[in-house]
């Protein structure tokens, strides 16, 4: 459980409460969508899901063959920056 609990940011603390938020109102008059979306806005940050939150829209690093590469790529990069 404390594990579970360590990989908390503000963000993602915010959804949740924005989602009970959301969820409460739609059970106090009783509108469906609003509880389906508040159902939705709970889970998001319960289950670590969403866009970027579980590095799904991580991009892998390019692997350098050799230093030559590398160096290629910062000297490309410098001049046109």
């Amino acid at each position: 459980m404390k594990s579970y609990f360590s990989n908390w940011n503000l963000m993602r603390l915010l959804r949740l409460a924005a989602g009970i938020f959301i969820l409460i109102q739609g059970l106090q008059v009783h509108e469906w969508i609003f509880i389906i979306a508040g159902l939705w806005f709970t889970l998001m940050p319960l289950l670590n899901i969403g866009c970027c939150g579980s590095a799904s829209c991580n991009t892998p690093m390019k692997q350098w063959k050799n230093k030559n590469d590398r160096e290629n790529f910062e000297n490309i990069k410098n001049k046109t920056c």
